[in-house]
């Protein structure tokens, strides 16, 4: 009678693996996992290199990789149709590609 109970027990976790997580969990520990190793590359990166373009392009692309990445994950744009992801990055690469022209050309202004 017991068994029958906890198979129909609503508030039992059934898809549990042989860790004792769920699926979704384990996920969000994985996401966790690798953003946590990207900010610990940031921070080593901010403590030996000293300061100048290179640095400062290894923030960029550590920031962008870690925001496509939350993105992808937690608003599931990662799992999507390629027509929306696009519709969403090739916008920013021209936003993108605008400021650094603005920027490039201000500077040739002074």
């Amino acid at each position: 009678m017991k068994d029958e109970l906890t198979k129909t027990d609503p508030f039992q976790d059934n898809d549990k693996s042989h860790s004792g997580l769920s699926p979704k969990v384990r996920k969000l520990l994985r996401v966790a996992l690798w953003l946590s190793i990207a900010t610990g590359i940031e921070f080593l990166v901010a403590f030996t290199l000293d300061a100048g373009a290179g640095r400062t392009a290894i923030f960029i692309l550590l920031t962008l990789v870690k925001a496509f990445y939350i993105v992808a994950e937690f608003m599931h744009l990662g799992h999507e149709l390629r027509s929306l992801i696009y519709s969403v990055i090739v916008p920013m690469v021209f936003v993108l590609l605008l400021i650094y022209i603005l920027l490039y050309e201000s500077a040739q202004l002074l």
